[in-house]
């Protein structure tokens, strides 16, 4: 397997009877669980894109380094087997990865205030991208481990999206106490703005 060249054209017909091509060139149907899997993958990518744009130099440049690694978990995502050969031409998710966002879950959260209550989503337009990000991560990671019952997968990448919809959630709530007016909580007393 070598580079993947694109076609000169956006459009290739290949799909119109329901299919489409794995990076092996093997076709299987769009409702497969491995398409729902990668395709959830990459809604996400453009879901962190709408909040990268929405939000602080230090956010947009997290959520830009985390749709590099997302595009290479899709790329995992779409071959057909295991094989060394295909492997080796990726940046696979690793452990390390996930390591990497508790890092910046952990700085972000020393930065906020304690949190005892739920969340309501909202706020600015960067935590409230965030939240829905979160949403989308937390589909992605159930669409791969319904995968997982099927094919083979690198188990880094399941551990790396759980990780990931905390470290948006931790984000979504930096955005609104630093950027924002705060966090509106939820509790047995109402609902109340949370502040530094």
């Amino acid at each position: 397997m070598g580079m993947i060249t694109l076609p000169d054209s956006i459009y290739t017909r290949k799909g119109d009877k329901g299919k489409t091509g794995l990076l092996t060139g093997e076709r299987i149907e769009k409702n497969n669980p491995q398409v729902e899997a990668y395709g959830t993958v990459d809604e996400l990518i453009t879901v962190l894109g709408v909040a990268k744009v929405h939000s602080g130099n230090r956010i947009a440049n997290y959520i830009h380094s985390i749709q590099q690694r997302l595009f290479n978990a899709a790329a995992e995502l779409a071959t057909s087997h295991d094989d060394d050969e295909i492997f080796e031409f990726l940046d696979r998710i690793r452990d390390e990865d996930a390591t990497n966002l508790e890092i910046i879950a952990d700085e972000l959260t020393e930065e906020l205030p304690p949190l005892h209550n739920f969340v309501i989503p909202g706020g600015t337009k960067s935590a409230v991208f965030l939240h829905q990000a979160r949403t989308v991560c937390r589909r992605a990671e159930r669409r791969v481990i319904a995968l997982s019952a099927h094919k083979s997968v690198n188990s880094p990448i399941i551990k790396y999206l759980n990780r990931l919809s905390d470290t948006l959630f931790v984000m979504a709530r930096y955005a609104n106490v630093g950027e924002g007016g705060g966090d509106d909580v939820i509790s047995r007393d109402g609902v109340t703005k949370q502040k530094m």
